[in-house]
Order: structure tokens, then C-alpha cells, then sequence
């Protein structure tokens, strides 16, 4: 990607992080739960493990706990432990269609944040950080559950899920 004319270091961190989310790991998380059934989304190997069902419970609690509730300055009603004790509440689609929808709000947080945001003092779940901790904790804090996802979704199927078909065998775009 080239850099655009008048860029500055937020702008840039803001819409990388915006894509990793929208066009990177969301598109390909949901290709992951279309391909399981029910019963597969919400199983457990053991008690100490989630299911991708709680996985993504907990992936909208945590994008709307830490961008949408800490920067649009609204109530905070997360309910970690429920998104983590859920045994089967929704059907796969409905926790799709969940975390899109807070997806959405969270690409028009990013969309909207400044230099000045970044740079702001938040308090979230008991931390106070800044703005930039704040954002590049949900990308990180996304894709270590996406990767989670994918290995569940590589162990049901047993095959390669093709998200990198585009690079050639030294792992380079040709």
C-alpha cells in the first residue's frame, strides 16, 4: 500500500487497524463458522477450553466494551463471565450477524478518531490506557481469538482453509 498525500502516523494506525478487523480477519472468521455446523460452533474439547460460540460472544464483548462503550463514552453493561459460561444461546448466523453489527459500529469509532483520541486517557475493564493502547489492544486482542477460530475450524475439517492461495511457494505474492 502507498502511503496518502497529507498522512500522518494516526491516520495510518487508524485505518490499518480498521482493515484488519473489517477486511482481513472478519471475512475470513465468517468463512470459518459458515463451513461448521451447529454442534461444532458451540463444542468443547474440555471444560478449560471455549467453543467458537464463546469465542465470539466474547470477541463483541470485548470490541464494543473497549471501542464502542470506552470512545462514544456510553454505559458500560458487558457481561464477561455470561459470554464465557454460555453453553449454547444462539444459532451460529445470530452470533454472526452479533458481532457484524458491532463491527459496524466499531469501524465508524475508528473511522471518526483523531490524534487527540489516540492520545486521550481511557478507563476499560479496571485498565486506564490511552487511546492508541486501547485500539491496538481489540486488533491484537481479535486476532489471537481469530487464530483460535481458525485452528478449531482446521481441526473439524481437517484441511487447509486457502486464506493465503494468493502467495507462491516462497510465501510471496508472485
Amino acid at each position: 500500500m502507498t502511503t496518502p498525500a497529507g498522512a500522518n502516523v494516526s491516520s495510518l494506525f487508524l485505518e490499518f487497524s480498521r482493515r484488519k478487523l473489517l477486511e482481513e480477519y472478519w471475512p475470513r472468521l465468517q468463512a470459518c463458522v459458515a463451513t461448521l455446523t451447529e454442534e461444532q460452533v458451540w463444542s468443547r474439547p474440555n471444560e478449560a477450553s471455549n467453543s467458537i460460540g464463546n469465542l465470539l460472544l466474547h470477541l463483541n464483548g470485548n470490541v464494543r466494551q473497549w471501542l464502542i462503550v470506552s470512545f462514544n463514552r456510553v454505559e458500560d453493561t458487558r457481561d464477561r463471565p455470561t459470554e464465557f459460561s454460555d453453553r449454547h444461546s444462539l444459532a451460529p448466523a445470530a452470533l454472526l450477524e452479533q458481532l457484524g453489527a458491532t463491527l459496524d459500529e466499531a469501524s465508524g469509532v475508528l473511522s471518526r478518531l483523531t490524534e487527540a483520541d489516540l492520545l486521550k486517557t481511557i478507563h476499560v475493564q479496571g485498565y486506564t490506557v490511552s487511546g492508541v493502547e486501547g485500539v491496538y489492544h481489540v486488533v491484537e486482542h481479535f486476532g489471537l481469538h481469530f487464530g483460535q477460530i481458525v485452528y478449531i475450524t482446521k481441526l473439524a475439517r481437517g484441511e487447509d482453509l486457502g486464506f493465503y492461495r494468493e502467495l507462491d511457494k516462497t510465501g510471496r505474492v508472485p
